[in-house]
């Protein structure tokens, strides 16, 4: 009897636990089982190892051969155990050295010729075979990805053949470098091709500077959706925590994670008729939905209240929690969803109310039905309301328009601004919880007396007086000033206009 043991890693989610291939040969008619809570693509490994050992000229052995994923209550998913299997059958049956083997960790999917092809999940399996101190083989798809985890060490296999030479000490494959490719600056468009907008271009960079949510309401073409598409040209830029923890999300989605988007803050527009397993994630295998792609980035809704109503509110909990926890009956699984939420939509249903030219036919009764598609509790979690009035036509067709703030000046005063959030509490200001913003957005008289006025005219719920005061808080913070001023306060105040519930019954 023989047996040999491989370390591997499993996919759950964002995480990558460890899985312990466990190979053994008996004597008895030929046969091949796997158990441990395998899915259908593990089962059907068997042929694709088989296919490649003998392909290889390996022997593969007529033996009874019992192969155990443990721990067994852990579901097995995918081509990953491909490579472990093969290199535990050849180590179980004497052609590989079993004492190397402790070293390594495997994942790769085998083709019937023996090469390796891609996997989802590098990045999250190589920075925990980091923290065990072990290597970490992969495909060459997979090797650029896996390097990202800094102090990582990754092997790079083409195919079953080079592996099992340097595994037996014949010809030594080399630890794959990391790329090192570092694009700090966003590939967008630049904030000064928009023209006029003053005041929402203003409440864009209030929001980048602190992270704040931003709802912006206006007639069609007023430039809502080219503003937010120039959101990512202005946000700091991303640590490497916060690029690995993206990077992560993207390298277990549908498409993997693409190395040119590196540090890169995720931009994700999903149609307004996705589903609410779309926008959250999903499925029996739970995969990340655009909550969670949109993680350390922006997550862009135009056109809000054509978003199915309950679609909308599945964002309300990760908006306040910063994750979603998708649970099934079988498994469950959690995703980070730190994500910039940006909205713009029609002030009515045709879109020109309250417009000069008196275009909009629209009955009240038409334009309150058309704005109760978005439920108060989540315009309540909303930040920021910015109304996006038509740009007059002198302005837009003038050759001789004032020359606009680039996305880089922009950019700086966000980072500074955004440094000092972190300098005071360690996060950004929409992150501050209750004791801290009594600690650090505290008002002085002058400006407490304005917002309880403004919240006893406007009706602010509790969660809006917060909202206003991080706002402020971040105005401070852009201004340079280490205290709240009235000022600030009443330029937050400005940022709710669907709070203003006089002007909204009127209309």
């Amino acid at each position: 009897m023989s047996l040999a043991v491989v370390h591997s890693r499993a996919q759950v989610g964002i995480d990558a636990p460890a899985v312990s291939v466990e190979v053994h040969l008996a004597n008895g008619l030929p046969s091949l089982s796997i158990v441990g809570l395998p899915e259908t693509e593990v089962k059907e490994s068997k042929d694709r190892v088989r296919g490649a050992l003998l392909h290889a000229r390996f022997e593969f052995p007529a033996r009874r051969i019992t192969i155990n994923l443990a721990p067994a209550d852990l579901p097995k998913e995918g081509g990953r155990f491909d490579l472990p299997i093969a290199i535990g059958i050849l180590a179980a049956s004497g052609q590989l050295p079993l004492k190397v083997l402790e070293r390594y960790e495997f994942i790769g999917e085998l083709a019937l010729t023996g090469e390796l092809r891609a996997v989802r999940g590098a990045l999250i399996a190589s920075l925990q075979t980091r923290d065990r101190e072990r290597i970490l083989v992969v495909p060459p798809a997979n090797a650029d990805e896996a390097a990202l985890a800094k102090g990582a060490r990754v092997l790079a296999a083409a195919n079953l053949l080079d592996l099992c030479a340097h595994l037996r000490g014949i010809d030594t494959l080399t630890l794959h470098a990391a790329n090192g490719a570092t694009n700090d600056a966003p590939v967008v468009p630049d904030l000064n091709e928009v023209r006029a907008q003053y005041q929402a271009k203003r409440a864009l960079e209030i929001a980048a500077a602190g992270g704040h949510s931003l709802l912006m309401i206006g007639p069609p073409g007023s430039g809502k959706t080219m503003l937010a598409c120039r959101l990512p040209g202005i946000l700091p830029a991303m640590s490497e925590d916060e690029a690995l923890e993206a990077a992560a999300v993207q390298s277990v989605s549908g498409k993997g994670f693409s190395l040119a988007a590196w540090k890169q803050r995720p931009f994700r527009a999903p149609h307004h008729t996705a589903s609410g397993v779309a926008l959250v994630g999903g499925g029996s295998h739970p995969r990340p939905g655009e909550i969670s792609l949109a993680h350390r980035g922006v997550l862009f809704l135009d056109e809000l209240p054509e978003f199915d109503r309950h679609v909308l509110e599945v964002l309300r909990e990760p908006l306040e929690s910063g994750a979603i926890t998708i649970s099934r009956a079988a498994r469950q699984a959690e995703f980070p969803a730190r994500f910039q939420l940006v909205a713009a939509m029609n002030p009515c249903p045709c879109g020109y109310f309250g417009d000069v030219s008196g275009r909009c036919r629209c009955t009240p009764e038409r334009v309150r039905q058309y704005r109760g598609r978005v439920s108060g509790p989540l315009l309540d979690r909303i930040d920021m309301h910015v109304e996006v009035a038509a740009v007059a036509r002198a302005e837009l067709l003038s050759a001789s328009a004032p020359s606009a703030e680039s996305s880089q000046a922009v950019r700086a005063r966000v980072e500074a601004a955004r440094q000092r959030q972190l300098a005071r509490a360690g996060v950004a200001n929409h992150q501050l919880g209750a004791k801290q913003i009594e600690a650090m957005c505290a008002l002085d008289d002058e400006g407490r007396a304005l917002l309880e006025q403004a919240g006893a005219r406007l009706g602010f719920s509790a969660r809006a007086y917060h909202r206003i005061m991080k706002v402020a808080r971040t105005i401070a913070d852009l201004d340079g000033r280490e205290r709240i001023a009235p000022a600030h306060v009443g330029e937050a105040i400005q940022y709710r206009c669907l709070d203003r519930r006089a002007q909204w019954d009127s209309q």
